[in-house]
């Protein structure tokens, strides 16, 4: 009986061993949200713009004028590995803010997406 019993307890222990692993990775250029504030439709210029947020991730030609998009990443990770057994979570959230130029480089409207910092960690399962 006491070698069956410590038999389990050895395949316990070996099958209920592991890690776990927690990472955050950011792919961003950084910029202050609450410039968004100070950007109006009319009068605000692209190189205010990029006075205000850096270069943009992206510009995008378009056949009245041009746009620029600023793109921002979290993501965060999860991960147990048992023996036998991996379990994973993973969640990426962006930020995204496109400004749209008319052909005299003066922003006609823009729109955002802040979302970066809703990014979070969660159990595997």
């Amino acid at each position: 009986m006491k070698k069956v019993l410590f038999f389990a307890a050895i395949v316990f222990l070996i099958t209920a061993s592991g890690c776990a692993i927690i990472g955050r990775d950011r792919d961003f250029r950084s910029f202050d949200p609450k410039s968004l504030n100070s950007v109006v439709p009319g009068k605000t210029t692209a190189g205010q713009v990029t006075q205000l947020f850096g270069a943009p991730t992206q510009v995008v030609k378009l056949s009245n004028g041009n746009a620029y998009m600023y793109t921002r990443s979290t993501s965060k990770g999860t991960v147990v590995w048992l023996l036998l057994i991996t379990f994973a979570n993973y969640d990426r959230k962006y930020d995204q803010v496109v400004f749209f130029f008319d052909k005299n480089d003066v922003l006609t409207h823009y729109g955002s997406s802040l979302n970066a910092a809703e990014a979070a960690y969660g159990m595997p399962f």
